[in-house]
């Protein structure tokens, strides 16, 4: 295609390319698919509220989904995240009601502060996802373990770490969950209640946390070195080789951040539920996976946007806000229509990827007609 600048001389166009396709075309559905619950089903989508709701309900999500499109992203997988973001709500409010004790009582959150025990929690669930990317990283990158088996054995430990910390559902102090579910007001997206007063548009802490992360995400894969690493790996491993990658560092690097954006994913959720439980985030890591196949990443690597994956997590809350607003309360209902989108999107990404590719094919061989 052809533009004109702004000397008046013409210029090409650069074409889109298929990440950046595939981004809009999530985009355009999640906005239609938004649009037409504001105009069929009314009541709360006609409110600001209800858009911030979705990101306060899926914050953890959002972060979980960022640390799976860098890893699909490489071509790879991980399906720990769930369960070590369980396994990391469940500790910090262990660490928040005082009940850790380390080095046979030597380190005790008993005795400490409000203050320090939310750090406390914090460093905790950093350390603790990074040790899951650390270890899942190694076997995958460097002893060439298949990520699927490596990553379900994680989340079998995960899982089962869980009720070795603590059998019985534990629930945070309601002091301490009244500053960490501190809500930031947005008066001008406010709305009008039933009695005619405006109510300002509230957004939880981990919104501002999950949409930081996005941001830092977005910039390392388009602006640094090793996000540039994960696209070239993830297109073909023997190129990027060839190109001077280091591809084990690489892989590496991409479970690592995953883990430790699931140990932040776990904070988050913590923050948001103020509950430890063996079942926290059931299913977390499908969803992800699901969210990051909407938002455009491929499950054979190479392509991918963290913007996409961020408009994925808000079009399937949105699915199942649909869902459960429409009156199917049932909870296989969500996931009939989880299952059918994520067909439908699939179907869609290779439709519109093979017609791309047949037009290429088709200009490349006008070009050695013409020549």
């Amino acid at each position: 295609m052809k533009s004109i600048s702004g000397n008046g001389t013409l210029r090409h166009r650069e074409p889109l390319t298929d990440s950046q396709l595939l981004l809009f075309i999530t985009i355009g559905i999640f906005a239609v698919m938004y649009v037409l619950a504001m105009v069929i089903l009314g009541g709360g989508y006609l409110k600001p509220q209800m858009l911030f709701d979705l990101l306060n309900d899926n914050a953890y999500l959002i972060i979980i989904s960022c640390g799976l499109t860098m890893v699909m992203i490489t071509g790879s997988i991980d399906i720990s995240v769930g369960g070590v973001t369980a396994l990391v709500a469940m500790v910090g409010v262990m660490i928040l009601n005082g009940n850790i004790s380390l080095f046979n009582g030597l380190i005790s959150t008993l005795g400490l502060t409000e203050e320090w025990r939310i750090v406390f929690a914090l460093l905790a669930s950093l350390l603790i996802g990074l040790a899951f990317g650390a270890v899942q990283g190694f076997l995958i990158a460097h002893l060439q373990i298949q990520p699927f088996i490596i990553t379900l054995a994680g989340m079998f430990f995960a899982r089962g770490m869980i009720t070795i910390v603590s059998v019985d559902p534990q629930k945070a102090p309601q002091n301490l969950m009244d500053i960490l579910q501190t809500r930031i007001e947005i008066p001008w997206l406010g709305s009008a209640n039933n009695r005619g007063v405006r109510i300002p548009a509230r957004v939880e802490i981990g919104v501002v946390i999950a949409l930081v992360i996005v941001i830092l995400v977005f910039f390392l894969l388009r602006r640094r070195k090793l996000g540039r690493c994960f696209y070239a790996v993830g297109g073909n491993q023997q190129s990027a080789l060839m190109l001077g990658v280091n591809v084990r560092r690489t892989r590496f690097m991409a479970h690592l951040l995953c883990g430790l954006l699931s140990g932040i994913a776990g904070f988050v959720f913590m923050m948001h539920t103020g509950a430890g439980n063996a079942t926290n985030a059931t299913a977390a890591e499908m969803n992800a996976i699901a969210s990051s196949i909407i938002g455009g990443t491929l499950l054979t690597g190479g392509v991918g946007s963290v913007v996409g994956t961020f408009f994925g997590v808000l079009t399937l809350s949105t699915i199942k806000s649909i869902v459960t607003t429409s009156g199917l309360r049932d909870p296989w209902w969500q996931s009939i229509t989880t299952g059918a989108m994520l067909c439908l999107f699939i179907l869609l990404q290779s439709v519109v990827l093979m017609r791309r590719n047949r037009a290429k094919d088709t200009t490349k061989e006008r070009g050695k007609k013409e020549t």
